[in-house]
């Protein structure tokens, strides 16, 4: 009878051992989903301040591509947390965690200066959370989206610092 007690014992700490590692496995993809969630937010109302203050047209036509190329992004991200059964933020949240990231624009520098430092920084550090996900995230449905938008990421921020470049050497 204790050697059958033991054994069920064992066996229950072995399930609940393998449901907490599902959890944590579950969280870190609900996390990278909302973290490049918030990201593409913040990069969507970024490019919406950039068209409405800049007169510069690289600036505008780059603020125009984050707009259109992000606003995608999230709209790929909607659907396959719907599809997928994945929990997403709701987009007042999303909004909350992405405020932060909009208000590194500081009204002290110029406008095109700030936005393309802003957005130098923003595509580095979205950059680095794609590929971590991709280097240790479990989710094959994440993953994959993940590998997919890597490319344009990084053609955003070789954009980006171009745009950085043109701006700082303006001032």
């Amino acid at each position: 009878m204790m050697h059958a007690t033991r054994t069920y014992l064992r066996a229950a700490a072995v399930l609940l051992l393998g449901f907490a590692a599902n959890l944590a496995h579950a969280a870190q993809g609900d996390d990278f989903l909302d973290r490049a969630s918030a990201n593409g937010i913040a990069e969507i109302e970024t490019a919406r301040m950039a068209l409405e203050t800049s007169q510069a047209e690289d600036v505008r036509a780059f603020a125009q591509r984050m707009l259109d190329d992000h606003t995608k992004s999230r709209q790929d991200m909607a659907r396959l947390a719907k599809e997928k059964n994945l929990p997403l933020s709701d987009e007042a949240t999303l909004m909350n965690k992405a405020k932060a990231m909009i208000l590194e624009l500081r009204d002290g520098e110029d406008f095109n200066e700030a936005y393309a430092n802003n957005q130098v920084v923003a595509h580095e550090q979205t950059i680095e959370l794609y590929r971590d996900y991709l280097k240790n995230g479990q989710n094959s449905d994440l993953k994959q989206f993940a590998e997919k938008m890597l490319p344009t990421l990084e053609e955003h921020l070789q954009q980006a610092k171009q745009l950085q470049t043109r701006h700082v050497e303006q001032d």
